[in-house]
């Protein structure tokens, strides 16, 4: 049974800092990109930033030279580190683990969501 823990959410006034962290469990095969999805009220769901295996990376324009996504492939986690935040980056975040089973199909998990507010 896959589980994805996430922590790191938090309260954090505008410019300041946060890291978000998520850590898989159970996974039936290699993991082959970890990203990180956030959810404003009434918004859709969107890509914040991803990471594959091999260290590609790919952020969402709002995020752009504000954060870094980083994974470690030993212990299945991935962090994204939040700097120069912004009241519009609130929301609830979602870790999301994607892999490949032996059939070719693509099979994709999420974490419950952290909540992070950033007041102006």
């Amino acid at each position: 049974q896959v589980q994805l823990v996430e922590s790191g959410g938090g309260l954090v006034q505008a410019g300041g800092s946060l890291r978000l962290s998520c850590a898989a469990s159970g996974s039936p095969f290699t993991i082959n990109a970890m990203g990180w999805y956030r959810q404003a009220p009434g918004k859709q769901r969107e890509l914040v930033a991803v990471i594959s295996s091999g260290g590609t990376t790919n952020y969402a324009d709002s995020v752009k030279g504000r954060c870094t996504i980083s994974r470690d492939n030993a212990k299945n986690t991935v962090s994204l580190q939040m700097n120069s935040l912004k009241p519009e980056d609130t929301a609830v975040y979602y870790c999301n683990i994607g892999m490949i089973t032996h059939g070719s199909s693509w099979l994709t998990y999420w974490g419950q969501g952290t909540q992070v507010t950033v007041s102006s």
